[in-house]
């Protein structure tokens, strides 16, 4: 196994494990993957990376700006995506380490995330990797005219930012 960039070679894998994500209404609010353009305007150049076995993409993990002021420039907020086929495997654990590696090496203090409170599964990874329960967003968006509640969880650097 091993850890690439996200590409426009390899974007059309990372953008169909997204859309399979967004297809289960308990991802994200998106309601489809953008184009390579648009991801590379959200996402960080770095850490931003696919997990992959030989040719195949197992899944992606990427971060975004939280705010443009500059006191928030060590502060970002996790994407991570898993290929159905390969949940309840450890990838996730994988992939979430390997993002938090990477973000303290460039200097980021702060992780954080908000996750459909029906998404148990992200949730109970993100405690794994050290993520703590912050707060509770009630009603914060519509999904296909459902309000969606959010569960917003943070991990504070224990190397960066101390």
């Amino acid at each position: 196994m091993r850890f690439s960039g996200i590409t426009r070679q390899n974007y059309d894998r990372v953008a169909a494990i997204y859309q399979k994500g967004i297809d289960t209404g308990m991802a994200t609010f998106e309601i489809s993957a953008p184009s390579f353009e648009n991801w590379q305007k959200k996402y960080f150049e770095m850490p931003n990376f696919i997990l992959q076995d030989n040719e195949e993409v197992i899944g992606w993990a990427g971060l975004t700006k939280v705010s443009d002021r500059c006191v928030y420039n060590g502060v970002a907020e996790v994407s991570i995506y898993i290929d159905p086929v390969f949940k309840g495997k450890g990838f996730g654990y994988i992939l979430l380490n390997e993002l938090i590696r990477q973000s303290e090496a460039l200097g980021f203090w702060t992780l954080q995330c908000g996750i459909m409170e029906e998404n148990t599964a992200s949730i109970n990874l993100h405690k794994k990797c050290g993520f703590r329960l912050i707060g509770f967003r009630e009603r914060i968006g519509k999904l296909h005219g459902v309000w969606k509640n959010n569960v917003i969880m943070e991990r504070r650097s224990k190397v960066v930012g101390i």
